[in-house]
């Protein structure tokens, strides 16, 4: 085994062709032929049942670590005498080897590759690109650039992570640049030195544009551009999607530190790459164009869909219990309460006094409650709450004495042993305990006296803690058993990881996708302790994330689909350029789409201004002229689920769609982009759209009549949600319904899959390059249709829908692929205007070092 060990290893670095012909002169011919099969076979295992890739034009060379590698083999010692389980150690072998196979093969001359690896919030990136540094340097890669966020906390900590898993494993083999309180500095010997010497060189670096100057000024000279002709380089660019892309300073920098190096793979980790998607990839930029990769969803792993749920999406198999809807973990926090929590923009920020609301008080309260818990289940681990309502360093400050007064009194109640007040806390856990019930993630739940011996403890030893870029007094889990409540804006706010956090006070605004779910820090493990976090937020933060799910859920699904279609990332470019619901990220600093694809799609009303008469009025109008037009033009079927009328001309159609108003909150369904839609459909080869079918569905509720036809209503409650003012039905359409005009049965149309009804209908021989308006007049009381809600106690608690008057919804299916590729993206100016900056020295470039 031996030498298939150093067949293996040639054959990596140089290709199996070269290591075929270079032990063909020592070994018998059927020796060499089995290693070459060996090769081939792990290479094979390598790519079969791995997380999805998009590649195009990789060479097929890696087989997976080999028994003489140093680097993957003491991390993986390392991992074992931390008692990781084996199959998280297999995944992390297995989606690392992934993301090398699709580096090029190491004996090229020249290269220039760039990847893209989505993984998720608090996931273990870090983890899986530890991993990969490791087995590319053990296939010589000679310098590793880490470019570690833009904040000093996140690069420390990426910093001693690296150090720990590599340096300290072998120290005889790494020469690193930085250290855990230095960043980057000039260099006391020239690059050319650090790359002729045998060992691998690591620097981890913040993207601050004086740290990439000195960077790029290192490794601009004559000697060290002749030692870089040879030397391979690795560049991981941590939260790929924060400055890297889209920026006036970083970006330029970035691109001129990736032009020094003739043999440069640049492979991008984050959790949000809707930036990154939108790099124009015609250009020489950093747009992934050699592989995107999605990382599997470890056991565990608490995001987005657990804690927010969200709604179906199109391909979705069909299930009797629909997407998920999350656990019961967030609560709610008043719009008109936030004035009380943080200025507004119009107000100054010093002298800001925050009222320690209800809700604030509780949500402290529950954390002291679910740290005791942990306590009386043997879990000594650090436990943290975060309290986010501003990035401003004058109203973290605000917070500390109002939470330390908390702290005193509470401890000072619990002290007392009044019943009055144990009777308080009691009531608090066990409200809140029983609404995630422990049993279902197989544990067994305490009681109240179970905890409340480790309660007064627990409130008497938790650190107030400030974290901001000023701060001195930040967050440090090195002492064991932290438990603190961390104040904080923008540093806690991306990549830094908060360790054993249990509650989140969180009602800051924010509108861009990426800076929205990189908030999220409570996504992650929570091992143990899986039923105790909870998420305090206002309705339109947890309807924004809920949404926000969703479109995750979608591109992470387009990108399977692709992988399986064998598109490459260049083709995948445009499908997500083009999303609907993808359009807002322009926001965050990223491209604009010039045209929305509607190809394929199912779209539908989820939300209604259900208390506004004339809004309601407007719509019931609209829908009644389509409805009474279209009758003038075309034939009437009564098909028992509806009314349909076929051979309806499209400007009927626009007409309604200029007339009917969406709420603001459903960015993916926009009459105006519709029209723009079907306007360019209209005028391409071949043209499409100019006819449509328009249904008006019969419901199960009491008589009515729609343009002169006779339906009946549909009844539709709301979800209890905190809004009053809209109404939120989450499902309108059943999948059905995208079948009406089709000629089949409902049962039939039922028993298809999503893509299956797609295909019937761009098959069909009318249908192909039609339209179809579905219409819903919704009753106005709809009550529930199953009010008991002991029935499916985990499900959403709805309630009568309470409209002014009937409500119409709309869903519209468009004819074509969803893979079409024929929408054409331009890309706009940077608008950063949404970008919220804590640290406004770095943003500008200026090196903010001592600050660490």
């Amino acid at each position: 085994m031996g030498l298939y060990t150093v067949f293996a290893d040639w054959a990596r670095r140089h290709g199996i062709d070269a290591a075929t012909a270079s032990f063909s002169d020592s070994l018998p011919e059927e020796v060499v032929d089995k290693f070459r099969c060996q090769f081939e076979a792990d290479k094979a295992k390598v790519q079969a049942g791995g997380p999805p890739i998009i590649t195009a034009g990789s060479d097929d060379w890696y087989s997976g670590p080999g028994e003489s590698d140093r680097y993957w083999l003491a991390l993986k010692d390392q991992f074992k005498a931390e008692e990781w389980p084996d199959e998280r150690i297999t995944s992390v072998d297995h989606s690392s080897s992934t993301v090398v196979a699709h580096t090029p093969r190491p004996d090229r001359s020249t290269w220039d590759a760039k990847g893209l690896v989505v993984g998720y919030v608090q996931s273990g990136k870090t983890t899986n690109f530890t991993a990969v540094i490791a087995k590319l340097g053990d296939v010589r890669y000679r310098l590793v650039i880490v470019l570690s966020g833009i904040h000093n906390g996140l690069r420390r900590q990426t910093q001693v992570r690296l150090d720990q898993y590599l340096k300290d494993l072998n120290p005889d083999r790494w020469m690193t640049l930085t250290g855990e309180a230095r960043d980057f500095v000039e260099q006391t010997h020239e690059a050319s030195a650090a790359l002729s010497d045998e060992k691998t060189v690591l620097a981890v670096v913040k993207k601050n544009a004086a740290v990439l100057n000195k960077l790029i000024k290192w490794l601009d000279t004559a000697n060290s551009r002749k030692a870089l002709a040879s030397a391979p380089v690795l560049i991981i660019d941590d939260e790929a999607d924060q400055a890297s892309v889209a920026t006036g300073r970083i970006n330029p920098l970035i691109r001129k530190l990736l032009s020094l190096m003739p043999r440069c793979t640049y492979v991008g980790y984050t959790a949000t790459p809707f930036a990154n998607v939108f790099v124009d990839p015609t250009q020489d930029d950093l747009y992934p164009k050699s592989f995107i990769l999605n990382l599997p969803r470890p056991d565990g792993y608490f995001g987005p869909e657990k804690i927010f749920g969200r709604d179906a999406v199109e391909w979705e198999a069909a299930d009797d219990q629909g997407p998920p809807d999350g656990y019961d973990m967030v609560r709610l926090v008043a719009e008109d309460d936030v004035p009380l929590l943080r200025p507004s923009s119009k107000e100054p920020a010093d002298g800001f006094a925050p009222t320690m609301i209800d809700e604030l008080v509780t949500a402290v309260r529950w954390f002291w409650l679910a740290t005791a818990a942990r306590r009386a289940r043997g879990d000594s681990g650090h436990s943290t709450m975060l309290i986010h309502t501003s990035v401003k360093i004058a109203v973290h400050e605000s917070y500390q004495t109002p939470l330390k007064k908390l702290r005193k009194e509470d401890a000072a109640g619990l002290g007392s042993g009044r019943p009055e007040i144990l009777d308080e806390w009691r009531n608090l856990w066990e409200k809140e305990s029983s609404r995630v019930p422990a049993e279902d993630f197989d544990r067994t739940q305490n009681t109240f006296d179970d905890v409340l011996p480790h309660l007064k403890e627990v409130i008497s030893t938790t650190r107030i803690i400030l974290d901001n870029y000023r701060s001195q007094d930040r967050l440090d889990y090195s002492d064991p058993s932290v438990v603190a409540i961390a104040v904080g804006g923008n540093t806690l706010s991306r990549g830094l990881t908060l360790e054993g956090l249990v509650v989140s006070f969180f009602v800051r605004g924010a509108t861009a996708y990426d800076t929205l779910l990189q908030m999220g820090r409570w996504f992650g493990y929570r091992t143990g302790y899986e039923d105790l976090p909870r998420i305090w937020m206002t309705p339109s933060l947890a309807a924004a994330f809920r949404h926000l799910a969703t479109v995750e859920h979608e591109m992470r699904d387009d990108i399977d689909r692709y992988q399986r279609e064998n598109l490459t990332p260049s083709q995948v470019a445009v499908r997500i350029r083009t999303h609907p619901s993808l359009r807002i990220t322009a926001k965050m600093g990223a491209a604009q789409p010039a045209f929305i694809s509607y190809a394929g799609r199912r779209l539908q009303t989820r939300y209604f201004r259900h208390r506004d008469t004339e809004w309601l009025d407007s719509n019931r109008q609209a829908a009644e002229n389509l409805v009474q037009e279209a009758v003038r033009h075309g034939q009437v079927e009564d098909l028992g689920a509806a009314r349909l009328i076929r051979d309806v001309p499209v400007s009927l159609v626009k007409t309604f769609l200029s007339r009917y108003q969406v709420h603001e909150e459903s960015p993916d369904l926009e009459p105006a982009l519709m029209v723009k839609y079907i306007d360019r459909q209209l005028t391409s080869d071949p043209p499409s759209l100019a006819m449509w079918s328009v249904a008006v569905v019969t419901g199960e509720g009491g008589g009515a009549a729609l343009g002169g036809l006779d339906i009946k209503y549909s009844i539709r409650s709301r979800l209890i949600d905190g809004h009053a003012e809209r109404a939120d039905i989450k499902t309108l359409m059943s999948k059905q319904d995208r079948a009406l005009d089709l000629g089949l049965t409902a049962a039939q149309a039922r028993a298809k899959s999503e893509s299956e009804l797609v295909a019937l209908r761009n098959n069909h021989p009318v249908c192909h390059d039609r339209g179809l308006v579905v219409l819903y007049l919704i009753e106005p009381t709809s009550r529930p249709v199953h009010p008991q809600q002991d029935a499916n106690p985990a499900g959403p608690l709805r309630t009568a829908l309470g409209a002014a008057q009937a409500v119409v919804g709309l869903g519209i299916i468009f004819p074509g692929d969803v893979r079409t590729k024929s929408i054409r993206a331009t890309h706009v100016a940077v608008d950063l205007t949404d970008v919220e900056s804590e640290n406004v020295d770095e943003a500008l470039g200026v090196d903010t070092e001592d600050m660490a």
